[in-house]
């Protein structure tokens, strides 16, 4: 498994993503239109710079610039999804593609769970929480030590069945859950390992990162 980090041009998580990119957990490094802006604030230099470059103002120079036409039927974000996945990157951190705009994030959670759909494993970084989309049948335990806060469970598509929610203040067992409902909203971590499984259909997780829920634990 190879992971791939894009950065677009909304909110930047620059403390979860120096993180990670300290302990190396990123292979690959694309920046999204305006995305490169704060990469290059942060010293870092992407491995890809994928967009019509419109949000940022001018031709980034990087290892590798994919430009693009502004008249086009593909968001730059999903541009910049299909080159890591092209690339065989199956492990994906986006960060900058939620919040903002509104139509920009729904149209980002729209391709997160395409992406789910043809095997990659998605993960979205806000400020506070994260976003992980799981397709069935498949398993995500929420990660180590963020054992606080508030996660959140949701169909990405009409019906997903089989969900299960273990860990958690309210349980789910085999349970179908659609997308006209707000059942899955606002569970609590219990301080155990929590875990969240569907047998089919794709599913949005929003869990909090280790920062909020160090704050939630009051630590």
């Amino acid at each position: 498994m190879t992971t791939c980090a894009l950065v677009g041009a909304t909110y930047f998580n620059e403390a979860d993503f120096m993180r990670r990119y300290r302990a190396s957990e990123f292979d690959c490094i694309i920046a999204v239109d305006g995305g490169f802006a704060p990469l290059e604030a942060a010293g870092v230099v992407p491995d890809m710079a994928v967009g019509d470059f419109d949000s940022l103002g001018y031709v980034p120079r990087a290892k590798r610039v994919s430009r693009y036409p502004e008249h086009k039927d593909q968001s730059d974000m999903e541009l910049a999804m299909e080159k890591a996945v092209n690339f065989r990157h199956d492990t994906l951190f986006v960060y900058g593609g939620i919040g903002g705009r509104l139509d920009h994030t729904l149209a980002n959670l729209q391709l997160f769970a395409s992406f789910s759909e043809r095997g990659a494993y998605v993960t979205a970084i806000a400020d506070a929480f994260a976003i992980r989309l799981i397709t069935g049948p498949d398993a995500f335990t929420i990660p180590e030590g963020i054992d606080r806060g508030t996660v959140s469970v949701f169909a990405a598509n009409d019906r997903a069945e089989g969900v299960i929610e273990r860990g958690l203040e309210y349980s789910l067992d085999d349970e179908p859950l659609t997308n006209r409902t707000s059942l899955g909203l606002s569970n609590e971590l219990i301080g155990q390992e929590a875990s969240i499984a569907v047998e089919s259909g794709t599913l949005y997780v929003f869990y909090p990162l280790a920062a909020a829920a160090e704050q939630a634990a009051g630590v």
